[in-house]
């Protein structure tokens, strides 16, 4: 199967303007907002004493009302508690989550989620599992057309998200080999690049990752037709995602599938290992 512009892609997020599929994304944000804003009445609490109750001032509860952000899994179940409404807010919880991204996305959320292994190579930004926040606001502010603010803070918040993979248990294995020329961009000024190299360090320090470097210097990269991800799930069916000039693909084709992953082997061998790429990364960093 295929999807386009995938909306939170790697090579920095979206397309410029919605598509039907992404205004329904939306529709699903607005309806869950109403619902909350008429159990929240109806419950005789304000918004204030409601988000002290949820852990969130006046006005995000009236964001999250008005569909302008998107609550996470969680905050959705303390609502449905503090409200009392057994259950009728939790079961959005699954529509809520899949709306953060444009349904040309959404496939390859999911199997995030449910990969027990994950290998990617990227050669234009870091990708969005490895993002510092002000590296992600960087990126999307980049973009053009321009963004508004309300779609960048909810792309923001969608990765971040995604970011719990790193800490779920059992821990998937994760790879991820990055080219040099993406660690010198200082996209968004040198205070954001240092951040992100230094979380790049702190996070491949995990048990469960990798994070290799392949440097410029480097006279053969098998990765010269551009980035890709290959995903294994539990049931060890794997899928291939890749993205060009604002497309995204997500192929079940086994044949390309076992090509992919053949291909990573080969770059992870010509790439830094893991321990050469951090002191790579610390070199840089001293260059800052």
């Amino acid at each position: 199967m295929s999807f386009g512009d995938n909306g939170d892609g790697e090579s920095d997020g979206t397309a410029g303007a919605r598509s039907g599929a992404d205004k329904s994304g939306q529709g699903v944000v607005t309806a869950f907002g109403q619902s909350m804003k008429t159990l929240r009445m109806r419950a005789g609490l304000e918004r204030e004493e409601f988000g002290r109750r949820i852990g969130y001032s006046a006005s995000t509860v009236a964001s999250f009302e008005q569909g302008r952000r998107i609550p996470s899994p969680r905050t959705i179940e303390q609502a449905d508690d503090v409200l009392g409404a057994g259950g009728l807010l939790a079961l959005w919880k699954e529509q809520v989550e899949r709306a953060q991204y444009p349904a040309r996305f959404q496939g390859m959320a999911k199997l995030e989620k449910e990969a027990i292994e994950l290998l990617a190579y990227d050669a234009l930004v870091v990708k969005g599992l490895l993002q510092t926040e002000e590296y992600m606001r960087a990126l999307l502010a980049m973009r053009r057309p321009s963004l508004d603010e309300q779609t960048i803070e909810q792309r923001v918040a969608a990765r971040l998200l995604r970011q719990d993979i790193f800490d779920r248990q059992p821990s998937p294995l994760l790879s991820f080999v990055v080219d040099e020329s993406v660690l010198r961009h200082r996209y968004g000024g040198t205070d954001v690049l240092r951040g992100q190299l230094e979380h790049l360090l702190l996070i491949g320090q995990k048990r469960n990752v990798e994070i290799q470097v392949m440097p410029t210097e480097c006279e053969d990269n098998a990765g010269v037709n551009g980035p890709f991800t290959v995903v294994t799930r539990k049931d060890g069916k794997a899928f291939l995602y890749a993205e060009a000039q604002g497309m995204s693909t997500l192929q079940t084709d086994s044949e390309q599938v076992t090509f992919a992953a053949a291909r990573y082997g080969i770059i992870r061998s010509q790439a830094l290992s893991p321990r050469e790429s951090s002191q790579f990364i610390e070199r840089l960093l001293g260059e800052l």
